[in-house]
């Protein structure tokens, strides 16, 4: 018999027929327990349905997250743009509330003068008040006509430090048509128009801008701020403006600031040491102005706008702008490196001082302020 070839026997391993006898065989127990294999989609043995061994419900709260968090950046997005309009929006419409006045003197005037100078005015009027709060600020009636100026002041903005300068309203000056007379007596006789050209003609001083706040604007202004600090040295009562505080920094609300800022009964200097009281005031309303909070208030930013706007009145060429560099330019002038002072005055009877005033009116419109040096002081009177 033929010897047989391996490669006959084995067939099936060689590739050929071979024998089936030989092929080895494989027996399936039913009573073994299936293999413990991992479930598709695990990660631990092929990829499964989701990208890198992820099933697709984990793609799935991915998109939802990923879809909420991008209508969220949306309405975020849209809130401050909502809060940038309303930053906007609210002084210029309270600019176009505002009422313009004809400041313009005419003819005559000095020269344009480097800087921007605004005259800014106190005047009592009543205007916008009811009866009820003329009785509750103690500011009596109206009196018709135009009424007086309580608070006259100057802010000069420039290349030097930004300057206020309080005029004390009962200083002796030449009105023109008018003569000798109290200064605020200009504004009783011809408006806006006669107390800039007044000013003009007895400093030589340029006014670009008028500003006329009157009662009830500062008292909505003080409420809108919450307040404002004053430091009286002494416990202050009178009559006459209404005021009763105690001695010491404390927050005095819009009724207390104008109390506070009209007394004059209560100092021997009177006229004088009230201009500084007013420079106190102005300097506690433009700290509260320029403070963070009013920004982010809604409600406090709406009121320190609009309710300025209620009570100011401005020149008829006093732009948006000009109030922007008004605003910066008070904050300034009240702060540590800005002059607060007095016109130099000869003595208590709020005299001029003809020599200091003189220097320091050409400082002022000359644009030179950082040589004005010791002769700006809180009640205009010389140091030492």
């Amino acid at each position: 018999m033929p010897e047989q070839r391996p490669e006959d026997q084995y067939g099936w391993l060689y590739g050929g027929g071979g024998d089936d006898s030989t092929r080895p065989t494989t027996q399936v127990r039913d009573d073994l327990p299936p293999p413990n294999l991992p479930p598709p989609g695990s990660g631990r043995g092929g990829r499964g349905r989701g990208d890198g061994g992820r099933d697709g419900s984990d793609r799935g709260g991915g998109g939802r997250r990923a879809g909420k968090g991008r209508r969220t950046l949306r309405v975020v997005l849209l809130l401050v743009l909502a809060w940038i309009v309303f930053l906007v929006a609210t002084p210029l419409y309270a600019y176009s509330t505002i009422e313009k006045v004809d400041a313009d003197p005419g003819d005559g005037r000095p020269d344009e003068q480097p800087g921007t100078t605004f005259l800014v005015v106190g005047s009592d009027s009543r205007a916008g008040l009811s009866a009820e709060q003329r009785k509750k600020l103690s500011t009596g009636g109206d009196g018709g006509g135009r009424g007086r100026t309580d608070t006259i002041m100057v802010l000069h903005t420039g290349a030097g430090p930004s300057l206020l300068m309080s005029i004390p309203r009962d200083s002796i000056v030449d009105v023109p048509g008018y003569g000798s007379t109290k200064i605020n007596a200009a504004y009783a006789y011809g408006g806006p128009q006669l107390l800039v050209r007044t000013v003009e003609k007895n400093t030589g001083i340029r006014i670009d801008d008028y500003v006329e706040i009157g009662f009830g604007g500062l008292v909505n202004v003080v409420d809108a701020l919450h307040g404002v600090e004053i430091c009286p040295k002494k416990a202050l009562k009178d009559k006459d403006s209404g005021l009763d505080v105690e001695k010491g920094c404390q927050d005095a609300d819009g009724a207390t600031a104008l109390a506070y800022s009209r007394n004059r009964h209560s100092y021997a200097n009177q006229d004088i040491q009230r201009v500084q009281s007013q420079r106190e005031v102005m300097a506690g309303i433009a700290r509260k102005i320029a403070s963070p909070w009013t920004f982010v208030d809604p409600f406090r930013y709406w009121g320190v706008n609009t309710g300025a706007a209620e009570s100011v009145r401005i020149g008829e060429d006093t732009g948006r702008y000009a109030l922007v560099k008004f605003a910066l330019g008070l904050r300034s002038a009240m702060g540590p490196d800005g002059l607060s002072c007095t016109v130099p005055l000869a003595d208590f009877s709020v005299r001029w001082d003809q020599q200091r005033s003189q220097r320091m009116f050409d400082d002022i419109k000359a644009d030179r302020t950082q040589s004005i040096g010791d002769l700006c002081t809180p009640d205009g009177l010389p140091k030492g």
